[in-house]
C-alpha cells in the first residue's frame, strides 16, 4: 500500500483545470459527461482511500471488530500504518457519509414537494403542468419515478412565468425543460453533488456541471425552436422575472430551473455567438486538450492506486485470517 494509498485524497485537485476549460471549448453535452464522470470516480476513489487507512490504522485499538490476526506484528510490517490516521478516517467518513445521505435526502424531499404542488391540478396527457401562481415566475423540470407526477417526468411553468413570455419564447422555455427531462440532467447534478460531498477538492465540478447542463439544455432549446436569439431573450427576460418556486431550498439538487441555474448573461452570450462544435476530443497540444488528458489522468491514476490498495489490503489480510 504505502503512501500510494493516499494518492486519492489529493488526484481530485486534477480536475480542477478542466473545469472552467470545459465549459468554454468543449460542446455542453461532452463537457458534462465528462465533468460527472471523473468528479464521480475521484470522489468514489477518495472514499474507499479513507475506508482502507481506518481499518488499517485501527487494527490494533482496542474494541475493533476486526479479527486478531489482523494486528498480527507480521501483518503490521507489510501494512505501513498510523493509528492517529486511522483515528481521522472515521469522522471523515462519517461526515462524507451524513453529507451524501442528506442530499440523496434533500433531492428526494424536493421532487416530492413538487410533485405535491401538481397534485390538484387536472389530469392531462401532456408533460406540461401550469401552476395558478400569479406571484412568482418560474419554470422547472420534475424527474418522473416514484413520489412524482407522471413516469416520464412533467414540465412545470408557473401562469406568472408563461405572462412574461411571448409565443415564442415560451416555446423556449418549454424546449429547455423537455430537453432536461430527455437528458435526464438530475442525474449529472446529483453526482456532481454527491461527489463534491464526498471531497471538497471537486466542488468546482459540481458547479461546472450545474452550468454545463444548462448550456446542453439550451442549445437542445435553439435547434428543437430553429432560434438561438428567440432561446437568448427567454432566459433573459425570464431570469428578470424569476423566483424561486415552492421547493424548499436547495432545489437545484434535484430540479432544472429555467434561467436561474448557472450564470444567465453567459449562457446568453453562448447563444449570441456560433453554434458549439460537435462533441469531439480536443487535440493534446492545446490548454483544452492538455487539461483533458490531466484530469483523466488523475482519475485513472487514482482508480489505479485505489484498486492496488485494496488488492494488497485483502490478498494479505487473507492470508492471516484463518477461515
Amino acid at each position: 500500500m504505502g503512501v500510494f494509498v493516499f494518492l486519492p485524497l489529493v488526484l481530485p485537485l486534477t480536475a480542477w483545470p478542466i473545469a472552467r476549460l470545459a465549459e468554454q471549448q468543449l460542446h455542453p453535452r461532452a463537457a458534462t459527461w465528462l465533468l460527472a464522470a471523473v468528479g464521480g470516480v475521484l470522489a468514489v476513489c477518495s472514499t474507499l482511500c479513507l475506508m482502507l487507512l481506518m481499518v488499517v490504522g485501527t487494527a490494533q485499538l482496542p474494541g475493533n471488530p476486526l479479527p486478531d490476526a489482523w494486528a498480527d506484528p507480521e501483518v503490521r510490517a507489510v501494512l505501513p500504518y498510523d493509528e492517529v490516521v486511522g483515528r481521522a478516517a472515521i469522522p471523515l467518513l462519517v461526515t462524507v457519509a451524513g453529507a451524501c445521505a442528506h442530499l440523496v435526502w434533500l433531492h428526494r424531499r424536493v421532487r416530492t414537494r413538487a410533485a405535491r404542488a401538481l397534485a390538484g391540478l387536472p389530469a392531462s396527457e401532456g408533460r406540461l403542468a401550469v401552476l395558478p401562481d400569479d406571484a412568482r415566475a418560474y419554470a422547472y423540470a420534475l424527474p418522473g419515478g416514484r413520489g412524482t407526477a407522471g413516469a416520464r417526468g412533467r414540465i412545470v411553468v408557473s401562469r406568472a412565468m408563461l405572462e412574461s413570455l411571448d409565443a415564442r419564447e415560451r416555446q423556449a422555455l418549454i424546449a429547455h425543460e423537455e430537453a432536461h427531462l430527455t437528458a435526464g440532467h438530475h442525474r449529472f447534478l446529483l453526482v456532481a453533488g454527491l461527489a463534491a460531498r464526498a471531497n471538497p477538492f471537486l466542488r468546482p465540478l459540481r458547479t461546472a456541471v450545474a452550468y454545463t447542463a444548462e448550456r446542453w439544455a439550451d442549445e437542445d432549446a435553439a435547434r428543437a425552436v430553429g432560434d438561438r436569439r428567440t432561446v437568448a431573450r427567454a432566459i433573459g427576460k425570464a431570469a428578470l422575472v424569476s423566483r424561486p418556486a415552492a421547493t424548499g431550498r436547495g432545489a437545484a439538487t434535484a430540479l432544472a430551473g429555467f434561467a436561474v441555474a448557472g450564470p444567465v448573461p453567459r449562457r446568453v452570450a453562448a447563444l449570441l455567438g456560433p453554434v458549439p462544435a460537435a462533441p469531439a476530443l480536443p487535440p493534446a497540444w492545446t490548454a483544452a486538450g492538455l487539461a483533458l488528458w490531466t484530469a483523466a489522468g488523475g482519475a485513472a491514476a487514482s482508480a489505479l492506486a485505489s484498486a492496488n490498495a485494496t488488492v494488497t489490503l485483502f490478498t494479505v489480510l487473507k492470508a492471516a485470517t484463518v477461515l
